[in-house]
């Protein structure tokens, strides 16, 4: 009832503001086949004023313009027509042009000015919503891994990690995200969460994407990439849009279970003035379960389970990480009369763990997201010369994230909020993001601190001890006393599903005390505020552009993730650039461009990113196209590599500026003993994990990293008879990294008998590190319209671990991948189908968590769909992984299972 009140209003509103003055009519056609063109676009050139055409290709266009004035006619796929209208009741039949190929398609952010694909100078990869509508993917934001060079690790139903040419994680800070020109990444966490907070599929106008460097254009961490998406006008796209997915989720794991994804977006124009638009899309559904209960060992996969290793240590189990040697546990009751004098000696030196709880037992694998969008546009002038938004994004989700530990991001919100005024060569842009992070909680706390809540580690291995003693003293065997041991220290445990599992669950999930809790707390904001302009219609020599951008971090998780229990901390980056591009030869064939960014951060140096550019178009119309760069780009380390302390059980965390190293502290007792640590006895007074305590060791505090990077590539069409031709599209590039960014694991001893803290620093590593890597993509038309798209890339990394053999490069990225694309949008009148096909080789993925090598793979992902002009509406009927054979992202991850939809959307 309130949409349609609102609806009422927009129009009665919109009646008041217009007296029609003028009318024109007319058909809109595909040139090539003479077929009419539904939802083709009609409105007056600069205006918000205008219509579609209906199922049979007509329109009636009534305005409160005079004559003349000129008409826009657009619809994705094809060149955009132009007609002088002179009188009223106007009659007009335009024939559309089809772009030849997906090159003829604009993008921006590659040179931050409008430009063919085909004359881009970098690789660039786009989809739109007409590739929306045909990706045989669940969601526009799972087809993008069907692009060539792009890869997208699952860590949840709803989070999935977008990255190109390597050095993967889930925690992807090395590739940028921007929704409408905001950076979508978590302050606290500075990654994007996926889609999980992003943008309604309705409201998706293009999404552009950035391999490589591109520091020199958008700063500090478009560093191996960055992608925009970018939503619809409510000048230009009107109307009620609805969508509603459902379908079925499939694992072995976790069995059969139903997911629906609902989308709506209004938009209107009250006038030419003034619009405003809202989004909201809902996802429900359950997530992969993770069952991987194979054994660990110093970060490795290793033989054995709690059956055949009593220090076993699981990739899904939880607690199993608190393990001591009882040859020392004995020792210690010895000391206190416990036992015998003597009765060490038959107690083995052997770790032995406590037994963990599984993740299904600690997680509820429901996930959701709830996205709202709003924006108000104001344009002064009525046309698109000076346009104000106003613009709000909220969003709620519930999913799983896989870092140093796992985590279940249980009503996780953010917002943000833009203000923007933007012309024809200008905008100025601020924003502000605000994040809590809910009911999340840290699910290796929770294990450990529910085992603790019904008995204490030194109570448990005391017991075990003791028992393990009275067994072999009564004859046991020792396998036999051992299992003696671990049954009388369970004696008590609190089973999954019990009342007294469930409220211990419930009062360390609401705790924040890694002591005795497991919630995660953080209420970080992020303020960004940036400008650009282009001094095109000043300056004709050359097109030049400046630009500028400031940025100020507010951390404040209470002393839960950073050195922050005593206030917020507060940190500033800010940076300037500018670029030029000159078109040389005849016919402008020969394009330069040339940038030069300077970045200044709180803590660290200023960086200059330069980047120089040359994009040549040969053949008779210029769709022959050569390239090459040089460019450089940096990262700044992140909120975590400067100000986390976080002792996560297996090593205490601590960012790498030298002002945070003195606000960590950790105090805790050893045989009765009080001892206390800082973060500036890891950085002075460690030593090598690799020489077992030996060497000492040499950590620097952490720095931005840097990569130079070379790149050549090829766009053009070859033909391959007389109306055939095959467009292709190559790239070839070098990175060389340097003071790349890793953690690093020290020791740092606490007493002169061997105890000690094992320690994870934030530092740049010394040793030569590069990559380099290719990608072809091959489209063409065959058997008389049936789209053929096929595309590889390799991806190669060189890194001497001799030279550095405690640090681990994660490059987590393929060395081979091969997609394949097969469909026809018009099988049949109305009736489209679409096919996608990926394989990829194994690789390792290296991570804090655990390391393994991935399988290679094959997935197949299929989609049918059928319009109904009539109802402005498309059927479509699909699935993913059709083969049924589940895969892994990474370790510790669900096993990625089928998943089946069908879905109505209406465009209205």
């Amino acid at each position: 009832m309130i949409k349609k009140i609102l609806l009422l209003a927009f129009i009665a509103f919109g009646s008041v503001t217009m007296v029609a003055q003028t009318t024109v009519s007319g058909t809109v056609k595909d040139a090539k086949t003479g077929e009419t063109i539904p939802g083709a676009n009609i409105k007056i050139s600069r205006k918000s004023v205008g219509t579609n055409t209906d199922f049979d290709g007509y329109f009636v266009l009534k305005v409160a313009d005079k004559p003349p004035f000129t008409l826009e006619i657009s619809v994705l796929g094809f060149h955009t027509a132009k007609v002088e209208i002179t009188k009223n009741n106007q009659k007009v039949d335009v024939d559309l042009v089809e772009n030849e190929t997906s090159l003829d398609e604009i993008v921006v952010s590659a040179s931050r000015t409008p430009e063919r694909i085909m004359e881009s100078p970098v690789t660039i990869e786009r989809m739109d919503s007409r590739a929306i509508k045909n990706t045989s993917a669940p969601s526009f934001y799972d087809g993008l891994e069907n692009l060539k060079g792009v890869d997208v690790n699952t860590n949840s139903l709803t989070f999935k990690s977008i990255n190109t040419r390597g050095f993967a994680t889930f925690s992807n800070t090395r590739f940028m995200q921007l929704v409408d020109g905001m950076d979508n990444s978590s302050p606290a966490l500075n990654f994007a969460l996926g889609n999980l907070l992003g943008m309604s599929e309705l409201d998706v106008k293009t999404v552009e994407l950035l391999p490589g460097a591109s520091s020199a254009l958008y700063g500090a961490n478009a560093f191996n990439g960055i992608m925009f998406m970018t939503s619809k006008s409510p000048f230009e796209d009107q109307g009620i849009s609805l969508s509603l997915k459902g379908g079925m989720t499939s694992q072995e794991a976790g069995g059969n279970n139903e997911f629906t994804d609902f989308n709506i977006r209004m938009a209107y124009a009250f006038s030419d003035k003034f619009a405003a638009k809202a989004t909201l899309s809902v996802l429900e559904g359950t997530d992969w379960f993770a069952t991987d209960y194979r054994n660990t060992r110093g970060g490795e996969l290793v033989a054995g389970d709690r059956e055949s290793d009593r220090n076993y240590n699981g990739v899904n189990v939880f607690g199993d990480v608190v393990s001591t040697n009882i040859n020392g546990v004995a020792k210690a009751l010895e000391s206190l009369g416990v036992i015998p004098n003597g009765a060490a000696s038959l107690i083995p030196s052997e770790n032995i763990s406590r037994t963990g709880y599984n993740e299904r037992d600690l997680i509820d694998y429901g996930v959701e997201s709830v996205k709202f969008g709003g924006s108000l546009n104001f344009r002064p002038f009525g046309d698109d010369r000076l346009e104000v938004i106003l613009n709000s994004k909220f969003g709620v989700g519930t999913t799983q994230y896989l870092g140093g530990q796992k985590y279940s991001i249980k009503n996780f919100f953010m917002q943000q909020h833009k203000l923007e005024v933007r012309g024809k060569n200008f905008f100025v842009r601020g924003y502000v993001t605000d994040e809590d992070a809910g009911d999340s909680y840290n699910t290796l706390f929770t294990a450990i601190n529910i085992n603790r809540a019904w008995k204490d580690d030194n109570t448990w291995f005391g017991q075990y001890t003791g028992a393990y003693l009275q067994g072999t003293l009564g004859g046991l065997t020792s396998d036999q006393a051992h299992a003696l041991g671990r049954q009388t220290a369970e004696t008590g445990r609190y089973e999954p599903g019990s009342a007294e599992f469930k409220a211990a669950f419930n009062k360390v999930t609401n705790d924040p005390n890694l002591l005795t809790g497991a919630k995660f707390r953080d209420q970080t904001k992020l303020y960004h505020g940036d400008a650009n302009y282009n001094f095109q219609d000043v300056i004709d020599f050359a097109e030049i552009q400046v630009g500028t951008s400031y940025r100020r971090y507010s951390l404040n998780s209470f002393g839960n993730i950073f050195t922050d229990a005593d206030g917020p901390i507060n940190y500033d980056e800010y940076g300037i650039y500018t670029q030029a591009q000159k078109k040389f030869l005849e016919d402008d064939r020969l394009k330069i461009t040339a940038s030069l960014r300077y970045d200044k951060a709180q803590n660290f140096d200023g960086n200059f990113s330069p980047r120089v550019s040359f994009a040549y178009a040969g053949g008779e119309n210029k769709n022959q196209n050569f390239r090459a760069s040089f460019q450089t780009g940096f990262r700044n380390p992140t909120t975590q590599d400067q100000y986390i302390g976080l002792d996560v059980g297996s090593a205490i965390l601590v960012g790498g500026v030298e002002d945070n190293i003195d606000r960590y502290s950790t105090t805790f007792q050893d045989a009765g003993v009080s001892y206390t640590l800082t973060g500036r006895d890891a950085y002075e007074n460690s030593y090598t994990v690799s020489s077992g305590g030996t060497v000492k060791a040499d950590v620097a505090f952490v720095k931005p990293e840097k990569v130079t990077a070379f790149e050549v590539g090829y766009r053009g069409l070859v033909n391959t008879g007389a109306s055939n031709r095959i467009t292709v599209d190559l790239s070839v590039y070098y990175n060389k990294y340097e003071d790349f960014i890793a953690n690093t694991n020290v020791i740092v001893p606490y007493n002169a008998v061997g105890g000690f803290k094992v320690f994870q620093l934030y530092a740049n590593s010394t040793a030569d590190i590069s990559s380099y890597g290719a990608t072809i993509g091959l489209n063409t038309k065959i058997l008389d319209g049936f789209n053929l798209g096929l595309n590889y890339t390799l991806a190669e990394f060189e890194f001497d671990q001799a030279a550095n053999p405690d640090f681990e490069a994660g490059f987590n990225t393929p060395k081979h991948k091969v997609k394949l694309q097969f469909g026809k949008t018009d099988l049949f009148k109305n009736f489209g189908f679409n096919i996608n096909a990926r394989w990829q080789d194994k690789y390792r993925w290296e991570s804090t968590f655990v390391d393994a090598t991935i399988k290679s793979r094959t997935v197949l992902d299929a989609q049918i769909n059928y319009s109904v002009p009539s109802w402005k509406s498309v059927f479509k009927l699909g699935g993913a992984n059709l083969t049924g054979q589940e895969y892994l992202s990474a370790p510790g991850v669900g096993a990625i299972g089928s998943q089946y939809y069908l879905s109505w959307s209406i465009n209205n």
